[in-house]
C-alpha cells in the first residue's frame, strides 16, 4: 500500500488467518475492487464445516485440502460489491484441475463470474518462476463469455528475470478494456464453446499461438544438397591428393593409409 501512495489513515490491516477467520464483522465487508495474489497451492484445513460458510456454501464442495486457491478466490469474490471487480494471481492448474475445482469453476462459469483469463510470462515474480494467470471476475456481468488473453510472450528478459514493461502491460489493458479479438493473443470465448471444453479454461484451448512453418522448396532443397555433394567430393579429392604427395616413412605409413582409406572411400 506504501509502494502506491496509500495513506495510512485509509490502510486497515489485520494479522489473520484469511480463510478460518474471514473478515472482522465489525468493518465494511463488501469492495469496490478486490485485488488478491494469495500463496500458490497452499495447504488449508478444508473442514466439513467451512460448507456453511456463505463465502463457499453455495458451491456444494470445498477447495481441495491441499490446494487452497479457490478458497481464496472465493473468500475475495464473497467480499466483492455487485458492482465491482476482482482481479486474482493464480497458477494455471486452477484453469482446468478436475474435482472440487471442476466443480466450483463451472458453478462460477454458469453464473457469468468469470469476466476474463490473462496468462502471464514465466518468471516475472521473485518468489517464483512459474507461469501464472490473471482471473478476472465481476457480478453484474449480463452474459456469460470469457475473454482469453494469451499474454505469455509480452515481456522484456531480464538478467535474472522477466519484466513486465509499460508497453506490455498497455497491450494486455487495452486488449482486456476492449475485448478485443486479436490473431494469437486474444479470444473471446462464448458459454456454448466453454461448454464443449468441458468448462477446462486452459488458455491454449481458445487461443491459437500455433506458428505454421514455412513449406519447403524441395526443388531448391534437392539442388541445395547435390552442390553440397559437389564441393565435399572437390574438397575430398583435394586432400586425397595432399595425402599422395606424403613422404611414407615407418612412422607416418599406417595414418597415411588409414587416412586414404577414409578419403578414397576404400
Amino acid at each position: 500500500m506504501v509502494l502506491h501512495n496509500v495513506s495510512a489513515a485509509n490502510q486497515h490491516l489485520h494479522n489473520a488467518d484469511t480463510l478460518d477467520a474471514d473478515w472482522p464483522t465489525e468493518e465494511p465487508t463488501n469492495f469496490d475492487s478486490v485485488l488478491m495474489n494469495p500463496p500458490y497451492s497452499a495447504k488449508w484445513s478444508a473442514d466439513k464445516g467451512f460448507l456453511d460458510d456463505p463465502r463457499f456454501s453455495m458451491y456444494g464442495v470445498l477447495a481441495p485440502k491441499s490446494k487452497a486457491d479457490f478458497a481464496f478466490l472465493l473468500h475475495g469474490y464473497y467480499h466483492l460489491k455487485d458492482s465491482g471487480v476482482m482481479a486474482i494471481v493464480l497458477p494455471h492448474g486452477v484453469l482446468f484441475r478436475g474435482g472440487a475445482e471442476g466443480k466450483i469453476r463451472k458453478e462460477l462459469l454458469e453464473n457469468g463470474s468469470i469476466d476474463a483469463v490473462i496468462g502471464l510470462p514465466a518468471n516475472i515474480f521473485y518468489n517464483t518462476s512459474i507461469p501464472t494467470t490473471i482471473i478476472v471476475l465481476r457480478k453484474d456481468r449480463d452474459n456469460e463469455d470469457v475473454l482469453f488473453i494469451d499474454a505469455s510472450n509480452e515481456f522484456t528478459k531480464g538478467k535474472n528475470q522477466n519484466v513486465l514493461e509499460d508497453k506490455h502491460i498497455d497491450k494486455i489493458l487495452e486488449t482486456y478494456k476492449k475485448r478485443e479479438v486479436v490473431d494469437k493473443f486474444s479470444h473471446a470465448a462464448n458459454y456454448d464453446e466453454i461448454d464443449e471444453n468441458d468448462f477446462n479454461l486452459n488458455i491454449p484451448r481458445y487461443v491459437d499461438t500455433f506458428e505454421e512453418e514455412e513449406p519447403i522448396d524441395m526443388a531448391a532443397l534437392s539442388k541445395e544438397i547435390i552442390d553440397l555433394d559437389k564441393e565435399i567430393e572437390k574438397s575430398e579429392a583435394e586432400i586425397s591428393s595432399m595425402i599422395d604427395e606424403l613422404a611414407v616413412t615407418d612412422d607416418s605409413k599406417e595414418f597415411i593409409e588409414a587416412a586414404k582409406a577414409v578419403f578414397n572411400h576404400e
